[in-house]
């Protein structure tokens, strides 16, 4: 490199000339951003939450939704985070009676609500009548999806019973029955990658005393 005698000039100097600039010019940049990194902190706030009938006060991002709030916050990790877009169903809990992708909704849009997840439904002692029959009809295989599964499973069967019609009900204004085909409707967003789906339709039939019609 060309080197002036009053100014010597050599590619090392550049260099580590360059560098320098830039440190100097991103310095400000970076405390600026960590200051306000600082102080845009997320928001937070109490909720009550009555998880299968016990009442706990929680403090939580107003972002957090009620999944992870059941899972982090409240330690109830039976209930499965899937696909965190409400596409397969395994973050199913009850909420007042109807169930719900718990990963789709915000915890703090629950206070004090009656929300019922898998654990609140039965114990390994003594297992509700739907855990029960997944068992006996081996519905499931992997198990991943299984507590969703078994959470729409009893609300579907409280549907039918409140007269609630799905997109296969023929009658609308008549009181809908436990058909496989109503099964299979109503179940249709708890996705098992397992392929487990007879055997979850004849538990259900099961415990409605139905029996499969197709």
């Amino acid at each position: 490199m060309h080197q002036d005698e009053g100014f010597p000039v050599s590619r090392r100097g550049v260099i580590a000339g360059g560098v320098a600039s830039a440190t100097l010019v991103a310095a400000p940049a970076v405390q600026a951003q960590a200051q306000g990194t600082a102080q845009a902190a997320p928001p937070t706030m109490p909720v009550t939450l009555k998880v299968n009938g016990r009442t706990t006060k929680i403090n939580v991002d107003t972002r957090t939704t009620l999944l992870d709030a059941l899972r982090e916050n409240l330690k109830l990790t039976g209930t499965k985070k899937g696909c965190d877009h409400g596409q397969c169903g395994a973050c199913t809990v009850i909420v007042e009676g109807r169930r719900i992708n718990s990963c789709l909704t915000l915890a703090v849009m629950h206070e004090g609500e009656e929300i019922t997840t898998i654990e609140g439904l039965g114990t390994p002692e003594k297992l509700h009548a739907m855990q029960a029959a997944f068992v006996k009809h081996d519905g499931y295989q992997c198990g991943y999806c299984t507590p969703g599964q078994i959470c729409s499973a009893v609300a579907t069967l409280g549907e039918i019973k409140a007269g609630i019609p799905s997109h296969v009900t023929g009658d609308i204004s008549a009181q809908p029955t436990v058909t496989t085909d109503e099964l299979r409707e109503r179940m249709s967003g708890n996705i098992c990658r397992c392929g487990a789906y007879a055997n979850i339709i004849d538990a259900i039939h099961d415990v409605a005393g139905t029996e499969r019609t197709a």
